[in-house]
This record gives C-alpha cells, sequence and structure tokens, in this order.
C-alpha cells in the first residue's frame, strides 16, 4: 500500500515516538512535537502507539492513496477535504482507493497529524522512523513522494467500499490543544542565579513572542533582552527539549523535540515536559508567558496527564471493537 505526495505542503514529515536513549552517540530525540496528538491518531485508526504519523506544520499537504485506507487526523485544526468532500478531524475515516485528500492551511495550531492504519512504512533507524532534520536524518517530504504503509489487517469498523465515510464519533479536541495560551511552567535552570535582579524578574514576567526564526530544533523567543550579571565562560553541558538557553543576544531560546544533545549556552530554566505539547502547538508570533513551577508540580502534571491519556487510549480501542 502506498501514498502519492502531490503537494508536500508547507513542512510535513514522518515522525513517532523518537529515538530515545542515545544521547551518549551524540544522537537526539526528535520525534512528535505534540505527543499526545500522535498518539490518539494512532489510537482512532487502530495502530500501536509506535507506528510512524506524518507530522504537518501550518499548511497541509495534497496526497493520492493509491489504495483505501484508514485515516484519523489530530492536533492542530485544519480543514480536510477528500475528493472535495469535507473530512471531519478527530475521528476514523475510509477512504477509497484513487482519494485525493486536501489538508489546508492550519486555523489553531500549529502542527496536525495524519495516522493511517498500518503506519507509515521505512527503515528504523535507531529504532525509530522520526525524521531529524537538524540531524538530517531523513527529510521532509516532497512532491512526487511515494509514502509506502505497513501491512494492517481491515478495520473492522469500516467495510470495504467506494464511498467516503467517517465514524459518527469523535474525539472532543478541547482538552489536549492549548486554545487559551496559559502560561507555561518552568522550572529554574542551572544558571538562573546567574541572571541580574531585573532579568529574573522578567524571565517571570513578561510576554515573549515566537519569532520566525523558530523551527522544530527550538523556539527563539523575542522580548526585552534578559542579562547577566557577569559573563559566564561555559563548557557543554546536557540539554534536551525544553531546556531554555540564554545566548549572547539575551533573547532566550526553547528547545525542542530536535535539540541537541549538549549547548553551550547558560540553562535558565526547564520547561514542564506535560507543556511540551502545548509549545509544540503554538506558531511564529504566539505569545509565551512563564510561570515558575516545582520539580514535584511537574512530575505531578506529567503523571496526571498521563494516566488521562491512557485511560483515553484504552476507552477508544473498546469503542472501535464495539462500533
Amino acid at each position: 500500500m502506498s501514498i502519492e505526495v502531490i503537494k508536500p505542503g508547507l513542512l510535513s514529515s514522518l515522525q513517532d515516538a523518537g529515538r530515545r536513549g542515545h544521547a551518549a552517540l551524540g544522537v537526539g530525540r526528535a520525534g512528535a512535537m505534540d505527543e499526545p496528538s500522535w498518539r490518539l491518531a494512532n489510537a482512532l485508526v487502530g495502530n500501536r502507539d509506535e507506528e510512524a504519523a506524518l507530522e504537518i506544520t501550518l499548511a497541509g499537504p495534497t496526497l493520492r492513496f493509491r489504495q483505501s485506507a484508514v485515516i484519523a487526523i489530530t492536533g492542530g485544526i485544519l480543514e480536510a477535504r477528500a475528493d472535495g468532500q469535507r473530512l471531519p478531524l478527530w475521528t476514523s475515516c475510509f477512504l477509497p482507493a484513487g482519494t485525493v485528500l486536501r489538508l489546508g492551511v492550519m486555523r489553531h495550531g500549529c502542527r496536525s497529524y495524519l495516522a493511517v492504519k498500518g503506519g507509515f512504512d521505512g527503515e528504523p533507524v535507531l529504532g525509530s522512523r522520526s525524521t531529524d532534520l537538524h540531524a538530517r536524518m531523513g527529510r521532509a517530504i516532497q512532491a512526487g513522494d511515494i509514502l509506502s504503509i505497513g501491512a494492517h489487517a481491515g478495520a473492522r469498523w469500516f467495510r470495504s467500499g467506494k464511498q467516503i465515510r467517517a465514524l459518527r464519533w469523535g474525539l472532543d479536541p478541547q482538552p489536549w490543544l492549548d486554545y487559551a495560551q496559559a502560561p507555561l511552567a518552568l522550572v529554574r535552570g542551572h544558571h538562573y542565579a546567574a541572571l541580574d535582579d531585573a532579568s529574573q524578574r522578567a524571565l517571570f514576567a513578561q510576554r515573549f513572542l515566537i519569532s520566525k526564526d523558530s523551527n522544530r530544533t527550538g523556539n527563539r523567543l523575542d522580548g526585552t533582552p534578559l542579562r547577566l550579571r557577569e559573563p559566564l565562560e561555559l563548557i557543554s553541558e546536557a540539554t534536551l527539549p525544553g531546556t531554555l538557553q540564554l545566548p549572547p543576544s539575551g533573547q532566550p531560546i526553547l528547545l525542542l523535540a530536535e535539540a541537541p544533545v549538549t549547548g553551550g549556552y547558560p540553562r535558565i530554566g526547564q520547561l514542564a515536559a506535560v507543556d511540551l505539547p502545548r509549545i509544540g502547538q503554538r506558531r511564529p508570533g504566539n505569545g509565551v508567558y512563564f510561570r515558575e513551577t516545582s520539580m514535584d508540580e511537574a512530575w505531578q502534571r506529567l503523571r496526571d496527564r498521563d494516566v488521562s491519556l491512557r485511560r483515553l487510549l484504552q476507552r477508544i480501542e473498546q469503542r472501535l471493537e464495539s462500533t
């Protein structure tokens, strides 16, 4: 089974949970920027958690399905049309062979996820099919590409046919999308105390704007420059997604999914892991406020989110089996 890329969209790439556990080799994680949306898209088509999906940034691709397929689209809100017919998001849909799927401009959020039953196939690298643009592991899809789909059994909840169909039920995106763009929780970093007094206050008080020079490696944050009490001479130290660095410009950089494994800038904060999907759904020009949090609170919020997500994944599986 395969899908032909007619138009690639702004930036679309295959992503899964990423390459965890290879930092000692200098290899970052990569993976989906909004992991819950990626997991929910896979669940809606009956995939296992680890299947790769297509991560779509701001404007989607146009794809031709050479064989029939079961798909789901989650994450940021965009218009999806299959052979001109409007397609619902956050639910399971059947597309017959030959269907052309056009995904438009995102109205809310920054990244959507297209999952297909069987998952997008490809040769894993270090146990992952994720594209890492920063490390040049794979590339964004291009016009003319043929995307392979893994072997799978048919979907019990759809009978074969020539009609585009969607389930009568779907998920509410509200709990999973950051509509209010509330403050993001930040733990003080190793070099927070090196900020001068005004910058320490500004870090948790001012509104930053996500720069147009942002990508999957990191968001550059524009605002009143933050300053150190005195220059620091540092050796490179470990970094990971969510590390907030302060380069000489005074404009912080919040590292994201394709974060390098080491960095030499002062580390003034660490974003709570539970808020990584929220920053992953903010686009250039969006505002960012930080609020201070503790490690205990950050861990508890992550545990609570994961419990809710696991329960929903189980409920989706049960609902599909009974449909």
